[in-house]
């Protein structure tokens, strides 16, 4: 308990159970702190990882050597791939978890980590040299020093929960709030503000009238998240679909006069992209149904979520609500559904790197930063912990572009714009989508986590083998052409290389495997994400290049670094909004500058030639594209 810790890790969810586990791979003395271990990796709302985006940075933890993709594909109970009717760039996968074996895989892991110690208790103050973090304190009274300390405290910092008018303090349903720590929060310089989200009413499954529903089922072949990891294990189950009714939001509109949401109770800003069904029906008048998509919570589990109607309402209502849609008319609810109001920290407060500006050494993942969703918390772990990780060995941070990865649109977003609601990643957030599709994820990032240390032996020679084949058939695509007379489907291609036939739009690669042998035998043994990885590189070498043409327009914007005490006052040209908002975000480059909402074209135009003045831009060589 004496020793001073490379990093205190406070927090056991999403952000904290990633950051812990990449620090301590990477031999660096760690300590994490929750209040119930029993609680590790909890999915404290819907049971469920992936989806639209949030898959693109699961892969991308995977790729540099993290957890969650391997966690997923051990307790996943229901994997699809979405939007397989669309382009790659917007397709992802979405895995049903059980909850139990989630947060049983995160617990062998994290208790497996010789260089992980974990310890449950209430964090309530942190201690500070100046302005430099030295540890934190607990409500057990013991203080734990260190050189770093990561909160990802999610929920939980002053955390109150929402049943109709009913209020009381926790984290989530049955467990306390994080208490001591807002105020300590505050008395270091951090501005606090308040977000809200919500969960829905859990029903006992066997009171369900399955019958009546439509059945969603797992893939085949089954996805996976991870990309060298073992495949899903665990007997698949189906999901289901109903619709909310008339009577449905007849009964919703009745609770309104006892909603906290609408009776100002609740102060906090909810999530405009995920609204509690109260929210969707006030806001959507005219609409007649509302999905619900009933979930299982495990195979061994009573429970199911009820996707779709989270809610806040009182509990007479949320009872008449669930039995006025079809197949619940005798549900059972084992749980209400609730909102939870909570302290976050406007992120224009941390760097680029999730260190925050007020404290050295102190540094914020997940929610305290204002985003939303496990995967988005998990990416902010894993960036958060890589960083802390390279200024403890003394290496330059670890700081992505935009076109490299979702994760890092993720955090630039967050840092260069900040929050005032619920940040959830979407794919159109990505302007270089196309060169961030899941599938490339290790290509783009596997060399970096082994460049870091993170990437193990096995996970470098299986990624080695991948790249090799996958290059070797997108080869042999380019060179090989079509004989006379070739067609493919019904078409001439007779003297076309296979690549261009493939451009095609109605060519795939199985048609080409029936007219060449070659390609045949080269596919034979590899996997549908392969082929698919090669048939998108190659289908869309045009658009891809395209891409990456115009991102090596804007590098150089990306590439010319701001002085950190640059006196934007003195910046000849710069309207007061402007220079404040540039005060406020301090950006680290032009390009981020330009990213600013309110600052110009024109405006980064004056900081060039302000730059220039000082002898620290030669002007001539930027190019805007």
């Amino acid at each position: 308990m004496s020793q001073v810790f490379d990093c205190i890790v406070v927090g056991g969810g999403h952000a904290g159970c990633e950051a812990a586990a990449a620090l301590a791979r990477l031999g660096h003395a760690t300590l994490l702190i929750t209040g119930n271990v029993d609680r590790l990796g909890h999915l404290s709302c819907n049971p469920a990882i992936g989806g639209l985006a949030k898959t693109h940075m699961v892969r991308e933890i995977d790729a540099l050597g993290g957890m969650m993709g391997l966690w997923a594909d051990a307790a996943g109970i229901q994997m699809r791939v979405l939007n397989m009717s669309k382009g790659p760039a917007v397709r992802a996968t979405r895995g049903q978890m059980d909850r139990q074996a989630y947060m049983q895989a995160v617990r062998r892991t994290l208790f497996s980590l010789p260089h992980l110690r974990i310890w449950q208790d209430q964090v309530t103050d942190l201690t500070t040299d100046d302005t430099r973090v030295t540890g934190v304190r607990t409500r057990q009274g013991l203080h734990f020093a260190a050189k770093h300390v990561l909160l990802t405290t999610g929920t939980f910092l002053a955390g109150r929960i929402h049943i109709g008018l009913v209020n009381m303090p926790a984290g989530r349903l049955g467990d306390e709030p994080a208490t001591g720590l807002s105020e300590a929060l505050t008395g270091l310089g951090i501005q606090l503000g308040r977000l809200k989200t919500g969960t829905t009413p859990r029903l006992l499954g066997s009171s369900i009238n399955y019958e009546v529903l439509e059945a969603q089922y797992s893939d085949d072949p089954l996805p996976q998240f991870s990309f060298t990891g073992p495949k899903p294990s665990l007997p698949q189950v189906p999901c289901h679909l109903s619709w909310t009714t008339e009577v449905t939001h007849d009964i919703i509109r009745e609770g309104f006069d006892r909603s906290p949401l609408f009776t100002g109770v609740i102060t906090g800003t909810g999530a405009r992209y995920c609204p509690s069904i109260e929210d969707k029906v006030a806001r959507f008048p005219d609409r007649e149904r509302h999905h619900v998509f009933l979930e299982p919570e495990g195979l061994d589990g009573a429970e199911v979520y009820c996707n779709g109607i989270s809610t806040s309402l009182p509990l007479d209502i949320q009872e008449r609500m669930v039995h006025s849609i079809r197949g619940l008319e005798k549900a059972v609810m084992v749980r209400p559904g609730y909102a939870i109001e909570y302290d976050y920290a406007n992120p224009l407060q941390v760097q680029k790197t999730l260190e925050t500006k007020a404290v050295t050494g102190l540094w914020f993942a997940g929610q305290i930063n204002g985003t939303s969703g496990y995967e988005e918390a998990a990416a902010q772990g894993m960036w958060a912990a890589l960083n802390i990780s390279c200024r403890l060995r003394d290496l330059p941070p670890f700081v992505l572009r935009r076109d490299e990865a979702y994760m890092a649109v993720l955090v630039d977003d967050l840092v260069t714009e900040g929050t005032l609601e619920p940040y959830r990643m979407f794919t159109s957030r990505a302007e270089h989508r196309l060169l961030l599709r899941e599938d490339t994820a290790d290509m783009r990032l596997t060399p970096r986590g082994r460049e870091l240390g993170l990437v193990d032996d096995a996970r470098w020679q299986a990624f080695l083998a991948r790249r090799a084949q996958c290059d070797k058939a997108k080869d042999y695509l380019e060179s090989t052409r079509l004989g006379s007379g070739s067609t493919v489907r019904g078409n001439a291609a007779a003297g076309m290389t296979l690549a261009e036939a493939l451009r095609r739009p109605e060519v795939n690669l199985e048609d080409l495997e029936a007219l060449d042998s070659g390609l045949a035998d080269l596919l034979a043994d590899s996997s549908a994400f392969d082929r698919g990885t090669i048939q998108a590189d190659v289908k869309y070498k045009g658009y891809i290049d395209r891409q990456h043409a115009l991102v090596q327009r804007s590098l150089k914007l990306e590439e010319t670094p701001l002085p950190t005490d640059l006196d934007y006052t003195k910046v000849a040209g710069l309207s007061n909004e402007v220079i404040e908002k540039l005060c406020r975000v301090r950006p680290a480059s032009l390009g981020q500058a330009g990213r600013i909402s309110g600052v110009t074209p024109a405006a980064v135009d004056c900081l060039e030639i302000h730059l220039h003045k000082l002898g620290l831009l030669r002007l001539g060589g930027m190019h805007r594209g």
